[in-house]
């Protein structure tokens, strides 16, 4: 399973996206437990977990990153979704150790300091760089991810190849979508978004075998596609991956730290396992979609909490969703079938398990 360690409530940053962390009382800035009690706890209910550090800002608590890989070394694997900024408190060799790196950044310089904060963008330019030389020397970290929060700002094809041309392995993103304000997402999509959606597509159709994997949501598409899917969100949240809070609480989404509908027990008391299956109930209303096997929902917390955006915003979210697995499906997959007949792919070059590497895969 994925297990996100929210290692801390705080965040060094104030991204107009989503403010900036968590208030101490929903999200406590020091864990309420020892990292042996965590450690324990995963080690009894997973024999070979995916655990990702989360927060708030996961740097901010450096001496659990620590402490956590140390007790868990050589039966988990590790990965973290920071925003880079403070990469200098973390030593080399929990870095090398890291299979996943996600790295939180917009695209250009303009637009990702627009977002997160004067200066942020070479900030995270320098832990990329950082992190490549020590790849170089230590082998690791085997992946790193630029993750971006594509906003009204964003020319996601500009934005995509620029981050590909500093040298990240793959791009990943999300739409600002549901839980930041609400905005004219339809027009944007038809002007700006959807046309550049294309254009990374038609990249991708024109070499799948060494492409495909670097546009994570392009990638996720089609293996749900080609290999089938367990019709859920890709994601995995409340099945495939759980989080634990800094209160102990088990919860469904790492995002959904308020939420009685996420609250899945605790790390003393274990799983909540009947309350777990009832959160089926939550995709009810997907599951006659023709989209649904591919999509899984997009976001069960988006689904379970609409009341942030009006039904006439969430209607257009929805066509901006099936508008982009509809490009997926006209030009990504039959290029990548073509290249599966011409012997240049295998279908296990199509297969990706988000899980390995915390992604949504839908945006």
């Amino acid at each position: 399973m994925l297990w996100f360690v929210l290692t801390t409530g705080a965040c060094n940053l104030r991204c107009r996206y989503c403010g900036g962390g968590f208030p101490p009382s929903v999200v406590p800035h020091r864990p309420r437990f020892g990292v042996e009690e965590l450690a324990e706890f995963i080690k009894r209910v997973d024999p070979w977990p995916a655990v990702f550090f989360y927060g708030g800002e996961p740097l901010l608590n450096p001496r659990l990153i620590r402490g956590l890989m140390d007790l868990l070394w050589g039966r988990a694997r590790f990965g973290i979704q920071t925003n880079g900024v403070l990469h200098h408190l973390l030593e080399d060799e929990y870095w090398a150790r890291m299979e996943t790196v996600l790295l939180s950044i917009d695209g250009v310089e303009e637009v990702t300091d627009r977002w997160r904060g004067r200066g942020v963008y070479r900030r995270v330019v320098e832990a990329l760089k950082r992190l490549q030389r020590l790849r170089e020397k230590a082998g690791g970290p085997a992946t790193i991810i630029a993750r971006m929060t594509v906003t009204r700002d964003t020319v996601i094809d500009r934005d995509v190849f620029h981050l590909l041309g500093l040298g990240f392995d793959k791009v990943h993103w999300q739409l600002d979508a549901v839980w930041g304000e609400e905005w004219d997402i339809a027009t944007w999509a038809r002007e700006s978004y959807l046309p550049g959606i294309e254009a990374l597509a038609d990249w991708v159709a024109e070499a799948p075998a060494g492409r495909l994997r670097r546009i994570v949501p392009f990638h996720g598409v089609v293996s749900r596609l080609l290999h089938g899917s367990d019709g859920w969100v890709p994601c995995g949240t409340g099945r495939g991956a759980l989080a634990v809070s800094t209160d102990g609480r088990i919860l469904a989404c790492p995002i959904a730290v308020r939420e009685r509908w996420a609250h899945l027990g605790d790390i003393w008391s274990g799983i909540d396992e009947e309350k777990q299956a009832r959160l089926g109930e939550i995709l009810a209303g997907c599951r006659s979609c023709p989209y649904f096997q591919v999509c899984g929902g997009r976001c069960l917390y988006a689904q379970a909490e609409k009341s942030y955006w009006s039904r006439e915003r969430l209607e257009d979210l929805d066509w901006v969703t099936r508008s982009f697995l509809d490009t997926v499906f006209a030009r990504v997959v039959p290029a990548v079938l073509r290249a599966i007949e011409r012997g240049e792919m295998t279908p296990g070059d199509v297969l990706y398990d988000p899980l390995l590497e915390s992604t949504e895969v839908i945006p």
